[in-house]
């Protein structure tokens, strides 16, 4: 029993130890990206602030139609009760 927890041991220490040897620099210079260009800044902000006058802030595909019915209520209602009655269309749970 000693010898196997003294094994389990070590080797969760091992394991532990193998997660430091992966690091990298301290400074993160993995993500460092170097960018090489002749635009001066005035140009770069210039251009950002045309693409935000022209930006719609609408979502895309959020556009509501909007239609406006020149139809009588009562027309319409009565017109709906006459196809239920043809069996044009079905009411209720029936199909």
């Amino acid at each position: 029993m000693n010898n196997t927890a003294r094994f389990l041991s070590i080797a969760a220490v091992a394991a532990f130890a193998s997660f430091g040897a992966q690091a990298d620099e301290a400074d993160a210079s993995q993500f460092a990206t170097k960018f090489e260009t002749n635009r001066t800044r005035a140009e770069v902000q210039a251009e950002a602030a045309t693409v935000a006058q022209t930006r719609s802030i609408e979502p895309a595909g959020s556009r509501v139609v909007t239609y406006k019915s020149t139809a009588d209520r009562a027309a319409v209602r009565a017109q709906a009760a006459e196809a239920v009655r043809t069996g044009q269309i079905s009411s209720g749970e029936r199909g």
